[in-house]
């Protein structure tokens, strides 16, 4: 049955999503799916919309009724003393079977809920990581330029002690290497606020460090999707497809409930025994079968419940029609900029490559001449904004994959 499966799979969905495998980022999907308050919040929703199946599918309580004769009504058989009434109420057949299957709906509604609000949160997570990744890059290039510039120091220094170069050239390289430093001491600055978003995303001491473990090769594009496969399986689709079937369902309840109960029972009435004569069966207790029926003659309620649950229908239907179209569009613009950072990467590889070339000579031909020394702090310049741009289309890359995998529906990369 799909209660059953529903209590089932969600636990180990809760505290088995993302691997703990290798990859550090898969690590932290798994530890923020098991300590997020929010993810935690979504997952007792479900909980909760569970308890209500066995609350719609049950009967009404059965009414028992006791009655005390003051004054005992005579009878051919006795006073009547005492009257013990029991009855049970039945809705139309397939009632509860209909608000069972709305309940069970809505609930598996909640479900997927859950399932988009963990994907959201994987998203998130590698949305803040590669964040810190950029940084971490950024922050070793600016090291490792300082240190190539004070080498440039060195040898400014020593043509201008040769007579080769000029003391510009060092005031030069002393205004770069201080922009550097700022740079470098900003970077520095910026890593507190990235950490603590990313460590808060876990639930976690916001100090608590954060090991960064990315893959310097960018990914192999991923393959473009059918757009009807998004139809197929983004969790906020289902739900919304569930929530529609659980008012259709609700519908079948409603209309039901417009048509009479039946009802059972059984009154007992204790009779005392004669003492001015001798009847036969003299103070026999009677015992009488009933049956009720109710009868729905007030229609307003029962058909304003049809039209309610109507009417959700044709709005949920909607909202699926809604949101599949803006789906279509959010992977468009997604797939656009995974290209794009594709390419900028390519680009910045090839420019990284002959700007080092063309530094490397531009450097000996310093060293030898003391000419161009200005030439040779704006190729290196060059040389360090590349670095940075790879860095972050690196970083822009993978997050817009990660972002692929929530348009998609997945769950991690």
């Amino acid at each position: 049955m799909r209660i059953k499966h529903l209590i089932l799979i969600p636990a180990l969905l809760l505290l088995g999503l993302g691997s703990s495998g290798a990859q550090t980022l898969e690590t932290y999907f798994a530890a923020a799916a098991e300590n997020n308050p929010g993810l935690q919040a979504k997952y007792k929703e479900f909980e909760a919309a569970l308890e209500r199946v066995p609350q719609v599918s049950s009967l009404d309580d059965p009414t028992l009724s006791f009655g005390y004769f003051v004054s005992p009504v005579e009878t051919r058989l006795g006073p009547q003393k005492a009257k013990f009434s029991l009855s049970q109420m039945f809705p139309w057949f397939g009632t509860l079977k209909a608000k069972e299957d709305a309940a069970a709906l809505a609930a598996e509604a909640k479900f997927q809920g859950f399932v988009d609000a963990r994907n959201q949160l994987y998203y998130r997570v590698a949305a803040a990581y590669y964040p810190i990744y950029k940084l971490n890059e950024w922050k070793q290039i600016e090291k490792e330029n300082i240190e190539i510039l004070k080498s440039y120091k060195n040898i400014s220094s020593r043509n201008f002690e040769n007579d080769k170069g000029s003391m510009v050239d060092v005031l030069r390289v002393d205004i770069m290497l201080k922009d550097a430093s700022t740079n470098l001491d900003i970077l520095n600055k910026e890593e507190k606020p990235l950490v603590t978003a990313f460590n808060k995303l876990l639930n976690r001491p916001a100090d608590e460090e954060v090991t960064i473990d990315v893959e310097k090769q960018e990914d192999s594009l991923p393959l473009h999707q059918n757009k009807d496969s998004l139809m197929n399986q983004h969790p906020v689709l289902k739900k919304l497809e569930l929530m529609r079937q659980s008012n259709e369902a609700a519908e079948t309840a409603a209309r039901k409930n417009g048509y009479p109960k039946f009802g059972i029972g059984l009154d007992y009435v204790a009779v005392g025994e004669r003492t001015d004569m001798q009847v036969e069966n003299n103070g026999r207790d009677v015992i009488m079968p009933m049956v009720s029926v109710s009868i729905p003659i007030f229609r307003k309620k029962y058909n304003a419940a049809v039209k309610e649950a109507q009417l959700k229908q044709e709005s949920l239907a909607l909202q699926k029609e809604e949101f599949s179209n803006n789906l279509v569009s959010k992977y468009e613009d997604v797939w656009f900029e995974i290209n794009k950072q594709d390419q900028l990467i390519n680009l910045y590889n090839d420019q990284i490559k002959t700007t080092r070339q063309t530094l490397k000579l531009l450097t000996t031909s310093y060293a030898n001449s003391g000419k161009e020394f200005e030439e040779v702090l704006r190729m290196q310049q060059e040389l360090l904004m590349y670095e940075k741009k790879k860095a972050a289309a690196i970083s822009q890359y993978k997050t817009s994959v990660a972002r692929l995998e929530y348009v998609m529906g997945r769950s991690g990369n």
